[in-house]
């Protein structure tokens, strides 16, 4: 391969491994927790992967941008979060059928994203580290459950945030792998690539509760940092076509279980740098590289799940805790900022504050998860201290 070549394609090589592998855990607990199967679970592993893929290597190549699509990692700790709601999985299905659609309206009707974009960011983030505090616990509770075992996982990945930080959390999860391989009864684990289609329903709880929240998270924690951060790096988002193409995948993979994909945030950087290409013409070949090597990883996915399956109680959660520390730590700190010349004002973080609590509570009223009820608390004391002090 020409030296051109060899740079940004395993740099795309590298970013569609540490993306996959860092939050593998966290989207099959997501799945898992809201009533899927381990049969569709592994399906919408498979499906998510392979989407990721195909979006990643067409809008990259449409564009001669270095554009990378991802799972929603916060929308799956969501899920985690919410677990099961009223009409079972087919219900979750239809609202990862109508988070897609409201993915596509987004990018063909403009006043819908200016609607998200109006919500005020640090409710939107203080809904997410609601969310993610129970999984962030996950390694604490286990390393006391669990020390022989987690207490290794914890080492690699304290020693990768030392020195290596984009490897921490894959290397937490292999080593997490390699326990469980070394536990199991013979090789069962090794399984084909399943398909499994589920016939959507729907149901008010599923689509307030699961619908609109994982909307939310995905637009706020997701797609508009994913387009900042390629801005920032000077390529410029096709945004209509960026988010058809991820509300119609997300469509389109609903029924075999996947939840939502999106522009990627956190791994989008890489393939946008200079580590890519140091011709910024040149860097979108890291993002064919990317797609191409989620298509090649997707039929590995079932047996990743099948290891996961069968590990001990608190190895994969740990794993996936700690994954989530660095979005968690980012997001509480977005949760308490406030806007400028508010910070003597002592309710400036209240409503923050509130919609941090509720979301972090995990109860359910009318069968509606916690999460909308926080973001719903947070946005109703804003406008109420908001118009207190206008009035003022």
């Amino acid at each position: 391969m020409e030296r051109s070549l060899l740079q940004p394609v395993s740099v795309g090589i590298v970013a569609a491994v540490v993306g996959v592998t860092s939050s593998f855990a966290v989207v099959l607990a997501g799945l898992t927790a809201a009533g899927a199967d381990p049969a569709q679970a592994s399906s919408g592993l498979v499906v998510l992967t392979a989407l990721m893929g195909l979006a990643t290597f067409w809008l990259s190549r449409r564009s001669r941008r270095p554009i990378t699509v991802a799972w929603s990692t916060p929308g799956a700790a969501l899920l985690a979060t919410t677990g099961a709601v009223a009409g079972g999985w087919p219900a979750v299905v239809g609202a990862f059928l109508l988070t897609g659609a409201l993915i596509v309206l987004t990018g063909l009707w403009g006043r819908l994203g200016s609607l998200v974009g109006s919500i005020p960011a640090p409710l939107a983030q203080a809904m997410l580290a609601g969310v993610l505090l129970p999984l962030c616990l996950a390694p604490v509770r286990a390393l006391a459950e669990q020390p022989l075992l987690v207490a290794p996982i914890v080492v690699v990945w304290v020693v990768l945030q030392r020195f290596a930080s984009r490897w921490a959390a894959p290397a937490a999860f292999a080593l997490a792998l390699g326990i469980v391989v070394l536990l199991a009864d013979g090789w069962s684990w090794l399984q084909p690539p399943t398909l499994t289609v589920t016939a959507p329903s729907f149901s008010v709880a599923a689509v307030v509760g699961v619908a609109l929240p994982l909307y939310v998270v995905t637009m706020a924690s997701q797609n508009l940092p994913g387009v900042a951060v390629l801005s920032a790096a000077g390529y410029p988002v096709p945004w209509r076509q960026a988010m058809v193409v991820t509300g119609a995948g997300t469509m389109l993979g609903a029924t075999a279980g996947a939840h939502t994909i999106n522009l990627a945030a956190i791994t989008a950087a890489l393939p946008a740098s200079p580590e890519a290409h140091p011709d910024p013409a040149r860097r979108w070949i890291a993002s064919q590289a990317n797609g191409i090597t989620c298509l090649v990883l997707a039929p590995l996915a079932t047996t990743l799940a099948a290891l996961v399956a069968a590990a001990p109680p608190g190895v994969i959660e740990s794993v996936a805790g700690l994954a989530l520390l660095g979005t968690f730590a980012a997001a509480v700190t977005g949760a308490m900022a406030v806007p400028a010349g508010a910070e003597a004002d002592p309710a400036a973080r209240v409503p923050a504050a509130m919609a941090f609590l509720f979301a972090a509570a995990g109860f359910a009223i009318g069968g509606i998860g916690s999460a909308f009820w926080g973001l719903a608390v947070g946005i109703v004391l804003h406008l109420v201290l908001t118009a207190r002090r206008v009035s003022a």
